[in-house]
C-alpha cells in the first residue's frame, strides 16, 4: 500500500504533536507536567446551550441539509456578534459563511484562492493551519519572522519586495483582547468576489 503522498510530504512537522510526544516521554520518565499547550475547556458547557442543542436535535427539520453558506439567521447572528463585540460591520449575505470550524474554513479558503506555485506570506510564529492550508493547496510559503509587531512589519516590506512571483496572499494575525487571536487574508488578485476573510483560531 502506498504511504508516500506528495501533499503530505510537503507538510512540516505539526508542532502540537511534537510537543505531545515530548510531553508523553517526560511523563513516562516520572516528571510532573503542567500542560499549557492546547486551550481545551475545563468547565462544562452552560446548561442553556445544552438544552437548546437537545431541543434542536429533537426538531425533525434539523435533519435536513443546510444552505451552503449557512442558515441566514445564523449568519445574521454572526454579523451582529462581530458588530457588538469588535465594532466590525459584516454583510451576512456576502461576507459571512458558516463552517465546521476556523481551521476547516481557513483550509478551504486556501484551496479556493490558491494555484500551485503561488507565493503566500505567513508570519512565524503562527498557528500551524495558517501555513498548512496553503501548503496543501500547492502554494510556496514564505515565512516572515514576527516575534514582535515591529519585527513583522519591518520584514514584511522586504518579503513583498523580494518575492517572485509577487505574493498572492498575506496572512495577518492580530490580537483582539486577551487570549483571542484573529486572522485575515488579503489577496492581490482582482475579481468581483475579492475581499478579506476573517476567521477565529
Amino acid at each position: 500500500m502506498q504511504t508516500d503522498f506528495y501533499r503530505i510530504k510537503r507538510l512540516p512537522p505539526y508542532v502540537i504533536e511534537e510537543v505531545n510526544i515530548l510531553k508523553a516521554k517526560a511523563r513516562a520518565a516520572g516528571e510532573d507536567i503542567i500542560d499549557f499547550s492546547m486551550g481545551n475547556p475545563d468547565m462544562p458547557t452552560p446548561q442553556h446551550i445544552v438544552d437548546k442543542l437537545i431541543e434542536t436535535a429533537r426538531d425533525p427539520r434539523s435533519n435536513r441539509y443546510s444552505a451552503s453558506r449557512g442558515i441566514k439567521g445564523l449568519r445574521r447572528a454572526y454579523s451582529a456578534f462581530y458588530q457588538r463585540r469588535f465594532g466590525v460591520k459584516l454583510d451576512p449575505d456576502s461576507e459571512v459563511i458558516a463552517n465546521i470550524g476556523s481551521k476547516e474554513g481557513f483550509a478551504n479558503l486556501a484551496q479556493a484562492i490558491t494555484a500551485p506555485g503561488d507565493v503566500v506570506l505567513v508570519p512565524n510564529p503562527a498557528y500551524p493551519i495558517h501555513a498548512f492550508g496553503f501548503i496543501l493547496a500547492g502554494a510556496a510559503i514564505r515565512h516572515v519572522p514576527a516575534r514582535t509587531p515591529e519585527e513583522y512589519l519591518s520584514n514584511l516590506g522586504r518579503a513583498v519586495k523580494h518575492s517572485v512571483p509577487p505574493p498572492l496572499a498575506l496572512v495577518v494575525i492580530r490580537r483582539i483582547r486577551r487570549r483571542r487571536s484573529w486572522s485575515s487574508i488579503s489577496t492581490r488578485r482582482s475579481s468581483p468576489s475579492r475581499r478579506s476573510t476573517r476567521s477565529g483560531c
